[in-house]
């Protein structure tokens, strides 16, 4: 496993280079074009087979081991965020409103030059490894759902995924067996009063109003209907209605978020969303239009992938760079990938102070330490291998590059 680190290391500066490129030319989610052109261009030069135009923009390269054995899945992100880049580097995006807000660059990166040093070593590898660049992880439905009906993981026997986390320090990685990431849905509410002259609202019906106790009303879904075992986060993103000082509009428009781990839960809010909305206006004589979209489903890792991917890194890393990661309501479509085969999703970390890697993740200033290219790869390259090949391997420090 050394040997296969160290190849990793000797194709830091190119990867480095290569992540820069993807962050100054990013592309949104289902827009994305030259960005999957030059991953299926990498992987074709590495005489990988390669699928382009999967589930859309989606592209799979495969890598047939020398030796039987099982088919492991590799994933990575590759769609940016429609966020202005507001950091002052060389690399800085060169597209007006849109840069690599999430780390999907670092990501794919990393997942490349894990590709390239498994063909250098694909006659000693059991089973074949299949690698997975996704589009559109950012929205709803998003890149996975897609690329699974077009067949990413026919014949693939488990799978794994990893996300650089900007809360995490440099030489950071952490695990979590079970719900890890939440069911993210949305909701657009519309509220139809009666509209006219702000200065006699007795003739009205006032939707603002209206909409400020439909609003105090869905609080109650996580404060007072749900068990407060089980979690739930309601949250309003915008409210928009009217545009004039003395005027009452005619309508309110109310968009928000609801996000859950538990299935029964999730159900119970999407009708709780549609009950509280239309009796609230219904007490008030206006009427409420809901639509409710499902998005990303709760996302769920394997316990078997889960401990193994876990003891892979203390071995590796030292269990004082590991720990067990709390669950987050953020949303993430690896979910999908979860859903169909075993498998587990995990974090490296990417903070690093020195370098002002200090922003959250959709932040305009968002960056990481590169070197985190270098810890999903090494993570990746472990779990392609069986846990023999780590027999002769020492304690690998994360700091090997700069």
């Amino acid at each position: 496993m050394t040997e296969l680190f160290q190849k990793l290391e000797m194709l830091y500066p190119d990867l480095v280079e290569l992540r820069r490129d993807l962050h100054m030319y990013p592309e949104v989610s289902l827009q994305e074009v030259e960005t999957p052109e030059k991953i299926a261009r990498y992987l074709e030069k590495l005489g990988i087979e390669v699928r382009t135009g999967v589930g859309g923009n989606g592209v799979v390269g495969t890598i047939r081991g020398g030796k039987p054995g099982k088919t492991t899945a590799l994933r990575a992100d590759f769609d940016a965020l429609p966020i202005q880049d507001q950091k002052d580097v060389s690399y800085k995006s060169k597209v007006p409103g849109v840069m690599h807000a999430c780390g999907h660059d670092l990501h794919t990166a990393a997942l490349l030059g894990v590709a390239n040093v498994l063909t250098q070593v694909k006659d000693e590898l059991e089973g074949d490894v299949v690698l997975i660049h996704q589009f559109a992880e950012e929205v709803a439905p998003g890149g996975a759902e897609a690329m699974i009906r077009d067949g990413c993981l026919d014949e693939v026997d488990e799978i794994y995924g990893a996300h650089v986390w900007a809360d995490h320090p440099i030489g950071h990685y952490s695990f979590h067996e079970g719900y890890t990431m939440a069911a993210a849905d949305t909701f657009d509410i519309t509220i139809a009063g009666r509209g006219g002259h702000g200065a006699m609202p007795h003739q009205t019906v006032d939707p603002i109003v209206v909409a400020s106790h439909v609003i105090l009303g869905l609080q109650q879904i996580a404060s007072r209907i749900t068990d407060p075992l089980k979690s739930v986060v309601v949250t309003i993103g915008a409210i928009h209605s009217g545009d004039a000082h003395n005027v009452i509009p005619d309508q309110a428009h109310i968009k928000g978020t609801v996000r859950t781990f538990d299935k029964g839960v999730r159900d119970s809010a999407e009708q709780l969303v549609q009950q509280i909305s239309e009796m609230t206006c219904r007490t008030y004589g206006a009427t409420a239009e809901v639509a409710y979209n499902r998005g990303h489903m709760a996302l769920y890792n394997h316990r078997d992938q889960t401990t193994r991917a876990s003891m892979l890194a203390k071995t590796l890393f030292g269990e004082e760079n590991v720990s067990d990661k709390d669950p987050i309501m953020g949303a993430e479509d690896f979910a999908f990938y979860l859903n169909e085969i075993p498998g587990t999703f995990f974090f490296v970390g990417g903070r690093n102070p020195d370098i002002n890697a200090i922003y959250p993740h959709h932040h305009p200033k968002f960056d990481v330490d590169e070197r985190a290219i270098l810890g999903i790869g090494k993570m990746f390259l472990s779990l392609v291998f069986p846990e023999g090949a780590l027999l002769n391997s020492t304690k690998t420090s994360h700091s090997t590059n700069d």
